[in-house]
């Protein structure tokens, strides 16, 4: 096994991923990972914290990467249309880097208590980045808070989409129609 062979970080998501499909998450060690892509458990810990960091390595900087995009939006749209840009620009630059392993890292964590639970603390914490960045903009704390919450759903319904589809449209086209779906739903609501 070579300790320095190049592409080990993705090798090794790779092999997690077929693992984890074959055998379940919690069935999977990261020796078995690491055996199974060739290299070392040493070297697995060089990319990853554990093996959980397989599938939300990066998801850490979805609250600054959207709280960031709204900021960036002109200061003269208002709160609610401003996030939805922000969504759709950071949908944008996220479909290309994670397409690869889209669908097959949803149906993982699809079937494992533990990863959806790291899933929601994920999509939380970028609510609340979002919520602080709707009140910079101006928007009263409940007020921004629900909007916040609202646009996680949008870009969570947007991503699921979008794999369900197979990727055949860019992830922010998705992100677009779910807010779409949303405004007409809404307006029929008496």
């Amino acid at each position: 096994m070579s300790r320095w062979e190049p592409g080990g970080e993705e090798r090794l998501r790779a092999a997690a991923i077929e693992l984890f499909l074959e055998f379940g998450y919690e069935n999977v060690t990261v020796a078995q990972i690491a055996d199974r892509a060739g290299l070392t458990r040493r070297t697995f810990s060089r990319y990853f914290a554990d093996k959980r960091d397989v599938l939300f390595a990066g998801s850490d900087r979805l609250p600054q990467a959207l709280a960031e995009a709204l900021r960036a939006v002109a200061p003269g749209v208002a709160p609610f249309p401003a996030m939805l840009q922000a969504l759709v620009d950071v949908g944008g630059r996220l479909g290309e880097r994670v397409a690869e392993h889209a669908a097959q890292r949803r149906e993982i964590i699809a079937g494992s208590p533990e990863l959806q639970e790291r899933g929601q603390a994920k999509f939380a914490a970028a609510a609340s980045a979002l919520a602080i960045a709707l009140r910079e903009r101006g928007a009263e704390p409940p007020t921004a808070q629900l909007f916040a919450d609202v646009g996680i759903a949008i870009f969570r319904r947007g991503f699921e989409q979008w794999t369900e589809d197979g990727q055949e449209t860019d992830l922010a086209s998705c992100i677009r129609d779910a807010a779409g779906r949303l405004a007409e739903a809404a307006a029929a609501v008496p």
